[in-house]
């Protein structure tokens, strides 16, 4: 064998090596924290780890899901979510605002999602809608004003010769 062909054989192996090594190793247990400031809601919870199943996350096999929860104690929030980032949680799950920004506030490091937000922007929460920015993001039914010229391009796109559009709104 010419010197060459060792030198090319001995620096693959010491570069697939590792590889081996690590896909040997058992995968890393990630931890999920859950955060509400409400109380335990079982069918929720439920559908959380039937999504997570889904994706191949199973309780106790690749995650480890850790619960706090206020039950409408909002003092205790802040507690709470400093208890779950001393845990050093891969991610913290929440409910909303009253439960995401103590969250927010108790970490700038550990990826934050809210369940649902109305409006995450005036809830000083993300620093817009196209940059969330920090380490939050997640799900809004409601934005405010920020997305109303998309919906009416999404429209005008669906329907290229809308010339009128009406918008109902429930002020309360």
């Amino acid at each position: 064998m010419k010197r060459r062909e060792v030198i090319t054989l001995l620096g693959g192996a010491a570069a697939v090596w590792p590889l081996a090594a690590r896909a040997q190793q058992p995968e890393k247990m990630r931890r999920i924290g859950f955060l509400r400031a409400a109380g335990p809601n079982e069918k929720d919870f439920n559908a959380f780890r039937s999504g997570l199943r889904a994706l191949g996350y199973i309780e106790g096999e690749n995650i480890v899901i850790e619960q706090r929860y206020a039950a409408g104690a909002y003092h205790l929030v802040g507690e709470l979510a400093a208890d779950l980032v001393r845990l050093n949680m891969d991610v913290i799950v929440v409910d909303g605002p009253a439960a995401a920004k103590p969250a927010k506030a108790a970490t700038a490091d550990i990826p934050i999602v809210f369940a649902l937000a109305t409006d995450p922007v005036a809830d000083d929460l993300v620093t817009s809608m196209a940059r969330p920015g920090a380490n939050l993001t997640g799900l809004t039914l409601s934005v405010g004003y920020q997305l109303a010229g998309k919906r009416v391009e999404l429209l005008k796109d669906i329907k290229p010769d809308l010339a009128r559009l009406a918008v109902l709104k429930n002020p309360d």
